[in-house]
């Protein structure tokens, strides 16, 4: 084209127009997307995730509110059809569809967040990552902090007490004590609590320790009950899985909080014992004497009165946090000091916690550092206090006329001792100290859209001193005149991981893909023991042991041991329309504890989800909000309470001696077999269940069904020296099943006005059976545990047994058949005749189980304006005990000597069988308590200000058949259900406390 008298337009010029109006166009037909988030007080939520897609196209968008809440998407395509998106960890994910785009327009939005209430909206943290609780296909029971237990708590496990189904939580008063947990019955028969305890998960750092966090920093903790979702870490997730999340700062607020309580704690419970005179009078009325030497005549004396308190305990938390769009910090101080209620037992600790975490490239990497440093004291008491203080005569005071303590020098009694138990608290000092430091950085990049990269490094070092000294008047030490003792120990734990993710949608199909590696090495046992007695002074105590006249460097069952854990884990996640839901996983394990033939081990998992309120049919069924059914089943190991050493040949000090170079000199001899063969506990288990919120979200609640069986359990068999070096051999022989079903339920019976009404239960039955103890290679028809001393018993095995069919904690006693025309305790002998003399080990016999059939926990909450009250009940049913305190207690024959029972003294006194540990003594374990009630107060403040008061009772009365001091007794372990004279009293607390947040 020319054009006349002008020179031709350049067709680059031409081009660039045509540009610059396309330009102009598009320009032109976009708009903008403004909004506010709130939560439901209508505060701002800084930080929510914002996500703005289009129906039918791969378009999205995504950003986070301000510091007041605000986002912004600027420059969006005019069109129909976009969807709104925004999330929060702690609140429900609010959805907004059907928007449309104008060009040249500003579309302004606002809406509010509901918090989380339990439903399977909520976000869940699983190993690795989180998923919302709609995604899930494994049995997963969330507790966050505002539903934890109420109390004086030292193990932050104790929070979770009767809240989840299936977890069964027990511990004494002991402030030093650590609770003992179990999941879904046991799965080992070995001993140590270790083999028994689930795998604690703190931040994402595995194996951390549970005592290296204060409860008061805790936001939530995770249950992975079944091998679906614990299986992703492998050998150690057989007795399940508890990931602890704490808190962490919110983009662009900053808070300051502190929390506190003061409580007072008395004993709960004690046994009626024979006053003086009651005592006196019975052995008067039977003719018999006490020695002059055990009664003064005049004394009168109540020992779990003199060595009992009303202990004070009180807690303190201190925090504060700040942040900006790019990084936040949060610090923590917790103190919690908790005073035991028998003199001379107390516990402190001091946790500091450090959080850091930065944001950087547009929020593709993301660093996140975390320190902390647990620091905690005890003042331990022997445990010969414990039985003492109940068996000790009456009849004699509690110090002589010139101020020493009394004290029967001339003989001791039972396992125990007998020994003043006040003289105990005060001639003995037992201090221990464990600090725990723990260090971990986590570095995650975002290296393209869905696709995640994520290092985690953490180093725990926890040194563990015990301080003892037995004074010149030590019962314990009569030997010398004053006995200290020193010992040190570190442990170190060592982890690196780096995993990627991958999450990605395609229309109606998600996936979300998980690989990483893990390397662990753990450096125990690096300490020693030193001993020194005969001091001049008793002032320095243990800290001079070179003042002494001897010493002694011990290190027993000392020894450093390291241990190496590597691990390749994958995990696949499909999701088809929100309604089919797909998952498997696989890891891989060696571990250097095990024989060289079995180092690695590969574990599974495969489930399956059907969302069916998803579906069109369930359009109409107006009363169901949510409806899932899911299925699974998976593979874990149990590798938890090996030392480094399990599989190896060992050798030690042997009982002969040979001549060498002019000395006697010790021989070495095996010790322990080497097994090539051994390797980890493998449980598998198949889990059945359905999830449903129904009546507009009115009643939710969760039902599972679980066949739990464990193989390859690990015992000590007897074998033939002529082809092994040692006579017994570690190796992998037994199996045993849990099968069971957990209810858990949660309905608000009544909202209307001010007033409301919460109300949760949780149910869990469970079936142990040890289904072999033997192989082709290793055999044994049972295996006998709890072999402790009995007064007047002799050569026996032990008083629970391990035998097929029957479940962990057997009890196996004589069986006690009444009274003779005499008064004497007759039993059943094998042949099933009844004679006083049947007390032979060959006449024992099963006579009661330590599991319980049905474990349960009833929460209520009521709210009216700004009072709330909160009322707990747990319980146990269908267990049994061995009350072997009240069996050595119940010896009329020894009254003259011992204490007894206030119910002895209608015994006959010629009964020299009425302590022999028989059924007489397997008593039921079950129990109905009340173990928390809370009333607080929420003030109306500023903006911005948080003020609560309560006051709260713990363990205010308990509904129970059981004759000890409480039938909350260990249930893990080898041996569960036993109380042998050992037992710490439990408390009744009353607690008054202040939460405030600015």
């Amino acid at each position: 084209m020319t054009f006349r008298g002008k020179r031709p337009f350049p067709r680059h010029a031409v081009l660039l127009l045509f540009a610059v109006l396309l330009h102009l166009k598009v320009f032109a037909q976009t708009g903008d997307i403004k909004g506010l988030i709130r939560t439901e007080k209508g505060e701002p939520l800084p930080g929510a995730t914002v996500i703005l897609t289009r129906n039918a196209s791969s378009f999205s968008k995504v950003t986070r509110t301000d510091s007041i809440g605000l986002f912004r998407f600027s420059k969006v395509p005019a069109d129909t059809g976009y969807v709104i998106k925004a999330s929060y960890i702690g609140y429900t994910t609010h959805v907004s569809e059907r928007y449309s785009v104008k060009a040249n327009d500003q579309l302004s939005l606002a809406f509010k967040m509901q918090e989380n209430n339990g439903q399977l909206s909520d976000v869940v943290v699983i190993g690795y990552g989180s998923r919302s609780r709609s995604e899930m296909v494994g049995a997963v029971t969330t507790v966050k902090k505002e539903d934890f237990n109420v109390g004086v708590y030292s193990d932050p496990v104790q929070m979770l007490q009767g809240k989840v189904a299936g977890l069964n939580i027990s511990r004494s008063g002991n402030p030093n004590e650590n609770a003992a947990v179990i999941l879904r019955g046991p799965s080992s028969f070995r001993s140590g609590t270790d083999a028994y305890e689930p795998f604690y998960v703190i931040d994402g750092v595995p194996g951390a320790s549970i005592y290296s966090v204060a409860p008061g920093d805790i936001e939530s903790m995770e249950v992975l009950k079944d091998a679906v979702s614990t299986s992703i870490y492998g050998s150690r997730a057989a007795n399940g899985v508890i990931i602890i999340t704490t808190r962490k700062v919110r983009s662009g607020q900053s808070h300051l909080s502190y929390s506190t309580y003061g409580a007072v704690e008395r004993i709960s419970n004690t046994i009626k014992m024979a006053s003086a005179s009651q005592l006196r009078s019975y052995l008067a009325a039977n003719n018999v004497t006490i020695d002059a030497i055990n009664d003064d005549g005049v004394s009168n004396t109540d020992w779990q009165k003199e060595v009992t308190r009303t202990g004070f305990s009180h807690n303190h938390n201190l925090a504060f946090s700040g942040s900006n769009q790019q990084s936040s910090y949060g610090v923590s101080v917790n103190y919690l000091n908790n005073e035991g209620i028998i003199k001379g037992s107390a516990m402190d600790r001091l946790v500091i916690r450090t959080n850091v975490q930065h944001r950087a490239f547009k929020d593709r990497l993301k660093l996140d550092m975390n320190v902390t440093n647990s620091i905690t004291n005890g003042k331990q008491i022997p445990s010969q206090v414990l039985s003492n203080m109940l068996t000790y005569m009456p009849t004699v005071p509690v110090k002589n006329a010139d101020g020493s303590y009394y004290e029967d020098r001339t003989r001791t009694t039972g396992t125990s001792g007998y020994y003043n138990p006040v003289a105990l608290i005060n001639d003995n000092t037992i201090h221990s100290k464990s600090n725990i430091l723990l260090i971990n950085g986590i570095a995650t990049v975002n290296i393209l859209k869905g696709l995640d990269f994520t290092t985690s490094v953490s180093y725990q070092k926890q040194r563990n001193d015990t301080d003892l000294y037995y004074n010149s008047s030590s019962m314990l030490a009569q030997d010398y005149t004053g006995y200290a003792q020193r010992t040190n120990v570190s442990n170190t734990k060592k982890v690196l991981e780096s995993f990627a993710t991958y999450e990605r949608r395609f229309g109606k199909h998600g996936i979300k893909l998980l690989g990483g590696y893990s390397w662990q090495e753990d450096r125990n046992g690096d300490g020693y023991q030193v001993s020194g007695y005969n001091f001049v002074s008793d002032d320095l105590k243990w800290n001079n042991l070179g003042q002494g006249n001897g010493t002694t460097v011990n290190y027993g069952d000392i020894y450093v041991s390291t241990l190496r854990l590597i691990s390749f884990y994958g995990r696949a996640f499909y999701d088809y329309d929100g309604r089919f839901l797909f998952q498997g996983s696989l890891r891989r394990d060696g571990s250097s504890a095990f024989g060289t033939n079995n180092r690695w081990g590969y574990f599974p998992s495969a489930s399956v989800g059907w969302n069916i309120h998803n579906e069109r049919f369930m359009k109409d069924v107006n009363f169901v909000n949510v409806l899932k059914v899911r299925a699974g089943y998976g593979v874990v190991g149990n590798s938890t309470g090996f030392n480094a050493y399990t599989s190896r040949l060992i050798y030690g000090s042997g009982s002969s001696y040979f001549y060498y170079n002019g000395e006697w000199i010790n021989s070495l001899t095996p010790i322990q077999n080497d097994n090539p063969d051994l390797k980890w506990e493998r449980t598998a288990t198949m889990n059945v269940g359905v999830d449903f919120v129904l009546f507009g979200n009115k009643l939710s609640g969760s039902v599972d069904v679980y066949d739990k069986r464990t193989t390859d359990l690990i015992g000590d068999y007897t074998v033939s020296t002529t082809q092994y070096p040692y006579s017994t051999m570690t190796a992998n022989v037994g199996a045993m099943s849990n099968k069971g079903i957990e209810l858990a339920l949660s309905t608000t019976p009544v909202k209307t006005g001010k007033f409301s009404w919460t109300s949760s239960v949780t149910l869990a039955h469970n079936v142990n059976k040890i289904t072999s103890i033997s192989n082709d290679l290793f055999s044994a028809s049972q295996f006998y545990t709890a072999a402790f001393s009995a007064r007047g018993q002799s050569g026996i095995s032990g008083y629970q047994i391990i035998k097929e069919g029957k479940p962990l904690g057997s009890f196996y006693t004589l069986q006690y058949a009444g009274k003779d025309a005499d008064g004497r305790s007759t039993f059943v002998a094998a042949d099933g005749t009844v004679s006083t003399d049947s007390t032979a080990f060959t006449n024992f016999r099963v006579t009661g189980s330590a599991q319980p059939k049905l474990i349960y926990g009833w929460n209520n909450t009521f709210r009216y304006g700004q009072f709330d009250l909160n009322i707990f009940v747990r319980g146990v049913y269908g267990n049994q005990i061995l009350n072997a305190t009240r069996a050595d207690m119940n010896a009329p024959i020894y009254a003259n000597t011992t204490n007894v029972p206030v119910s002895t003294l209608s015994e006959s006194i010629k009964d020299d069988k009425d302590h022999f540990i028989s059924s007489r003594y397997v008593e039921s374990g079950s129990y109905l308590r009340l173990d928390n009630a809370t009333l607080g107060y929420s003030f109306a403040t500023k903006k911005n200000y948080q003020l609560r008061v309560y006051a709260s009772g713990n363990n205010l009365f308990i509904i129970t058949k059981y004759k000890g001091i409480d039938p909350e007794i260990n249930v893990s372990g080898q041996t569960p259900g036993i109380d042998n004279r050992s037992y710490y009293p439990k408390t009744r607390t009353f607690l008054l406390g202040l939460n405030v947040t600015f």
